[in-house]
């Protein structure tokens, strides 16, 4: 990137932050994680739990009675989709009971809180407007290409797909580059058949059985209108340095069209909504990284850890806020908290504060605030205890989904059964030991299975395990 492009690129995050602040200055909400980590369900838990009015605990405002009434807003961007609440919520509740589709692209949508201030003195009240803004972890694995050429991409990538728990996905693409030679004049064909087999590599590589979680580029998992353009037929080819392309090559090719990625998808979406963000949750399905094993574990330690590294963190001062703003929050959430009994919810928490630690001490390094939760913001079981041979044992009950399986019995979908998840280990440490990535089939010490959302209660929002904490310390400061 040219010093210059530097410059318009920078003038360009001032002129939006700038716009945000002469319209009004709402609190935006970044709400992002890796595929199937929840985001859909965490977002249209937080709206219907403070439209219903109903009382969350450890949100302060709530629980002092505080919060007068929450309601939606028209969307603040026409330019941007807006978040579907409405059809989300009849996906829960309604008759069939299924989660709501995956976040496949960018959305938003306003929410404003009024509530009466906390303070004695003051006796007035006020409001919050809350840009939520859902967006795609996949795509914010793709920032940290900003700051790497091709070459270096190309290379770390080949040297990933080289690894133990890699390699077996990967082979059908590294076999298509073994007769490749990258300083050969660029062939349109077989560009698009090696970028063709690095996709269904990344994909492969996503499937939950070996849910890897680094897997740039974003746009290969969720291409959107952007299929089968140049700027998404691209790979990387062994070439070595910089100095190695030569023009009119593939690798040549290669590096023209990495390049235009960045240019044309990765650069626009931070500046036009990263950059804007004053608030950030991350989600981390963190229970099926350990379904699959220790590589899958360390692979998701590096993706939070470029996850959090993509952010603008730190404090900004007021007039510094207007025109760079900076996310001063951010809370790594493991979700699914209710796959497990309660007594392995702080072990969850501690798992992830573990997968999060070197992340974490930058982001507190330069003054922004930071911290781990376990939660579940909609509950699909229950709590029980059940006598097995005169031990008691901790169970969960629910419905477990259509074609889910534990213990060589496969559940049909329709009727409730009690599972023993196992227990997590107390030193979190023990998650990262060994090298392979744990098969369906493998003896493991845990194993979770996805339930189907709970019986809606009428006008009532399903009930959450934490989410009031999660609101706490994202928005409770603002409450006040």
């Amino acid at each position: 990137m040219s010093i210059f492009s530097d410059l318009a690129f920078e003038a360009g995050v001032v002129a939006r932050s700038l716009g945000d602040y002469l319209a009004g200055g709402a609190l935006r909400l970044g709400v992002t994680g890796l595929s199937r980590s929840g985001k859909t369900v965490f977002l249209t838990a937080l709206i219907s739990n403070l439209i219903a009015g109903v009382r969350l605990p450890v949100l302060a405002a709530s629980a002092e009675g505080r919060i007068t009434r929450a309601r939606l807003e028209p969307q603040p961007n026409d330019a941007v989709p807006r978040f579907a609440y409405e059809a989300h919520l009849a996906s829960l509740s309604g008759p069939e009971r299924c989660w709501p589709q995956s976040t496949r692209r960018i959305a938003q949508l306003r929410l404003t809180i009024e509530f009466e201030s906390a303070a004695r003195w003051n006796g007035g009240s006020g409001s919050l407007s809350l840009d939520l803004v859902d967006y795609p972890g996949e795509w914010l694995l793709d920032l940290p290409l900003l700051s790497k050429s091709y070459a270096t991409w190309a290379n770390e990538t080949l040297t990933a797909a080289g690894s133990p728990a890699r390699a077996p996905l990967s082979a059908d693409w590294r076999a298509a580059l073994a007769g490749l030679d990258p300083h050969a004049e660029a062939d349109e064909d077989r560009a698009r058949e090696i970028a063709d087999k690095f996709t269904a590599y990344l994909r492969k590589a996503r499937q939950n059985v070996y849910a890897l979680s680094t897997l740039p580029p974003g746009r290969f998992l969720m291409p959107g209108d952007l299929e089968g353009s140049p700027a998404l037929t691209f790979a990387p080819v062994p070439i070595g340095g910089e100095e190695a392309i030569v023009p009119g090559t593939m690798a040549a090719m290669m590096d023209r069209r990495y390049e235009a990625y960045k240019t044309h998808v990765v650069k626009p979406f931070f500046r036009d909504h990263i950059c804007r963000l004053d608030r950030q949750i991350v989600l981390v399905d963190a229970l099926t990284a350990l379904n699959s094993g220790p590589a899958a574990v360390r692979d998701l330690e590096n993706a939070l850890s470029e996850v959090l590294g993509a952010f603008r963190a730190g404090r900004s001062s007021a007039l510094a806020s207007i025109f760079r703003p900076r996310i001063d929050k951010i809370l790594f959430a493991a979700t699914k908290a209710d796959h497990l009994h309660h007594t392995s919810h702080d072990r969850l928490e501690a798992i992830l504060r573990a997968l999060t630690a070197k992340a974490m001490a930058r982001a507190e390094g330069v003054g922004a605030e930071i911290d781990v939760i376990a939660l579940s913001a909609i509950r699909a079981t229950r709590q029980a205890e059940l006598r097995q041979n005169g031990e008691v044992l901790n169970a969960i009950v629910g419905v477990p989904e259509k074609g889910e399986t534990i213990g060589g019995e496969t559940f049909d979908g329709l009727a409730e059964a009690a599972v023993f998840p196992g227990e997590l280990p107390e030193d979190p440490d023990e998650i990262f030991r060994g090298d392979a990535i744990a098969l369906p089939e493998a003896d493991n010490d845990w194993r979770f299975v996805r339930f189907r959302p709970p019986v809606a209660q009428r006008g009532l929002p399903a009930p959450h395990i934490r989410l009031d904490r999660a609101l706490q310390f994202l928005i409770g400061d603002r409450l006040t």
